[in-house]
Parts: C-alpha cells; structure tokens; sequence
C-alpha cells in the first residue's frame, strides 16, 4: 500500500492541457482542408500526446 502523498497537482494540470491538445490535433488530422494540415495535426496529436504522458510521470 502506497502511503506517500501528492504535494502538487502539476501531473494533472499537464496531463489534462496537452490532453486538450492532442484531441485537437487529432481533430484537425481528421477535418484538415488539405494534405499538409492534416499532417501537421497528425504530429501535434503525436507529440502532445508524448508530453501528456511524460508529463504525468515527470511531476508525480
């Protein structure tokens, strides 16, 4: 049983700004005008996604 606690709430806090990111990235892959933009919301998606997840482990 873990008995430490959490003094911040950084985790959260980054976790759920680049969550918001990623879901608009991964919007803007789906409805992009174009090829290129669709791309580039192919790799906000990816990288927000990575910095959500480092995030949360980071500031635990």
């Amino acid at each position: 049983m873990e008995t430490e606690t959490v003094q911040s709430d950084k985790s959260i806090g980054f976790t759920a700004l680049f969550g918001v990111l990623t879901v608009v990235g991964g919007g803007l892959m789906v409805a992009g005008p174009d090829q290129l933009t669709q791309a580039l919301g192919f790799a906000v998606a990816i990288i927000a996604a990575s910095l959500a997840v480092s995030g949360a482990h980071l500031f635990q």
